[in-house]
């Protein structure tokens, strides 16, 4: 009779010692009786498999499962609470070669990350979802969660869950398989040894679909929570089986293999949208004169100026010159004469955040913004003020220059208030040299359909291109002043 050994050891997968507590460091921290430390298990298993170790890009929220970074000898990146699927999908655009696994509790994904989880779904990223639901809120004291079960009591519904008050718990994959784009999804449960074979081949499965290119796949894994439910860990188990199943019927609710269809990207995608001509769209980034590694510009005024339409002007031409463009709107909730503001990159090379807090030019439509934002541009930036003058109380900052231009005059006296946002873009261009004329034409043309406004804005433009004093004064006195 041959002898048999059966060896069981710790995945490579995981770290040779879980440095978060001082003393048992081969343990996790998770308490007796834990799904997370078997889902773990069965996670790393499938990674070391499909032997993907070095490719995945592990994402942890905020709850029990934020612990995971201690223990997955992978790429970690911890998301704030219920974001996980935004950041998921974020890293797994930025680098699609990776293998992204998200990883949530039911508070997390089904409360907070409701949105989060629905839309990562509905746009069928490549990613792979894990979600742990026990029913609960484990880390912070029990209280009610979106999947908590009708009658089961939490500190925050002490006589249990009441449909007539706070209704349902929340079906996760039923709702998810209503969707068009996921690939994948399946609920499982860790209530015995049979079914956690079964929720191990559902883990594999579901990793094997982003190995292969497919899209968006989730496994919602039924967990116990012995501390929490006040249940030695065989009770948890046993609590599982007879009343969770029960609740949350265990099943695939979608497996297919095609993925979304892949519309093709353009090399020029504003031109393909905007149909512009051949020879604007082949334009060599080399016609930039003083285009610096980034142009950081920030627009603000009131609503109705046209701020964010100076700022979509802006990128559409630095995509059609072969820049990363960035474009970041803020605006309060008022149609007219709200604040309004947005914040423009230009770059040769990737831009890491649209953010921009200390900008190389501000375009100031009105006083408050100049006031507001002026404090802000860079030593050696420019600011370009709608006025005649600049405020008698105003000193602009030291190495800054503030340059004068009464753009809504100007556009009153061109024939629209409307343009005014057009004669800034003219003496941005003048001033900084960072875009070509040309270039700002060729996207008014398309974008504005109206012959007669089209001429406006052309005239509006060449207004900006000469905005000194001396040129001002004789255009303000002549009606045609800006005419070609």
């Amino acid at each position: 009779m041959s002898e048999y050994q059966v060896v069981h050891s710790k995945s490579p997968v995981f770290y040779d010692v879980y440095e978060r507590k001082s003393d048992l460091q081969h343990q996790t921290h998770y308490c007796p009786g834990c799904g997370h430390g078997v889902a773990h298990k069965l996670i790393a298993e499938a990674i070391q498999d499909l032997g993907v170790q070095e490719r995945t890009i592990f994402i942890s929220p905020v709850g029990c499962s934020v612990f995971a970074y201690y223990y997955f000898d992978v790429g970690n990146v911890q998301a704030a609470h219920g974001r996980t699927p935004a950041v998921a999908t974020g890293v797994k655009r930025a680098r699609p070669d990776s293998i992204v696994l998200a990883y949530q509790g039911d508070g997390d994904l089904a409360a907070i990350g409701t949105a989060e989880i629905v839309h990562a779904a509905n746009r069928g990223e490549k990613i792979t979802c894990f979600f742990i639901n026990n029913a609960i809120y484990g880390m912070t004291g029990g209280q009610m969660a979106p999947t908590t079960l009708v009658g089961q009591i939490s500190t925050t519904s002490p006589w249990g869950r009441r449909p007539s008050n706070e209704g349902y718990p929340l079906h996760v994959c039923e709702l998810l398989a209503t969707l068009e784009a996921p690939v994948y999804i399946e609920r499982v449960a860790l209530s015995d040894n049979k079914n956690i074979m079964r929720a191990r081949r559902a883990v594999r499965k579901a990793i094997e679909n982003q190995v292969a290119g497919l899209g968006f796949s989730l496994v919602e894994i039924l967990s116990p929570c012995p501390t929490i439910w006040k249940l030695d860990p065989v009770e948890a188990r046993k609590w599982v089986a007879d009343e969770m199943i029960k609740a949350f019927p265990l099943g695939v609710y979608r497996d297919r293999k095609t993925a979304v269809p892949v519309t093709p990207v353009p090399q020029h995608p504003v031109a393909e949208v905007l149909d512009l001509e051949a020879e604007v769209t082949a334009k060599p980034a080399t016609s930039h004169h003083r285009h610096v590694r980034e142009t950081t510009i920030k627009i603000a005024g009131f609503g109705g100026q046209g701020v964010l339409l100076l700022g979509q002007l802006l990128v559409e031409m630095g995509m059609l010159e072969g820049l990363e463009v960035s474009w970041l709107p803020s605006y309060g909730p008022e149609m007219r004469s709200g604040s309004a503001h947005c914040h423009v990159c230009l770059s040769r090379q990737r831009i890491g955040s649209p953010l921009v807090s200390h900008p190389q030019a501000l375009i100031a439509m009105n006083k408050v913004s100049l006031h507001k934002f002026a404090p802000e541009v860079q030593a050696g930036g420019l600011i370009l003020y709608n006025h005649d003058a600049l405020p008698a109380n105003f000193e602009p900052p030291p190495e800054v220059r503030a340059v004068c231009v009464p753009a809504s005059d100007l556009a009153d006296h061109i024939g629209s208030a409307k343009v005014a946002n057009v004669v800034m873009l003219g003496a941005l261009l003048s001033e900084t040299e960072c875009l070509p004329a040309e270039t700002a034409l060729a996207v008014l043309e398309r974008r504005v359909r109206n012959p007669a406004m089209l001429e406006l804005n052309r005239r509006a433009l060449q207004a900006g291109r000469r905005y000194d004093e001396r040129e001002i004064h004789v255009a303000l006195s002549q009606p045609d002043g800006f005419a070609e």
